[in-house]
């Protein structure tokens, strides 16, 4: 949540960046194997361009923001075992660089 704005942005270069509140009880609440942030996610953007990193991110959730979501939108995983890699910070800032 928020704490990444307190702890992890400011040793990374990274602004304060706006932080989605999460429903109560929405975990494990979609079915079909959507992940319980991916309406949240799109719905927080609006249209609006959005990466999204996380290591639980499946090609249902991919498919499902390409057919809901307007805007452009990377949805990248992670692997947990290794968390946020220089190659990841480049997969994401060339996508940046093209938006």
């Amino acid at each position: 949540m928020s704490d990444a704005n307190e702890e992890i942005a400011p040793r990374i270069g990274l602004p304060e960046l706006p932080v989605v509140a999460w429903p109560d009880g929405c975990e494990g609440e979609e079915g079909e194997g959507l992940h319980w942030k991916t309406r949240a996610l799109v719905d927080c953007a609006a249209g609006r361009a959005f990466v999204w990193v996380d290591d639980e991110i499946t090609e249902t959730d991919r498919s499902w923001v390409s057919e809901h979501h307007q805007g452009l939108a990377l949805l990248h995983r992670v692997k947990s075992s290794h968390g946020l890699t220089d190659a990841d910070f480049a997969i994401v800032g060339d996508w940046l660089a093209r938006c």
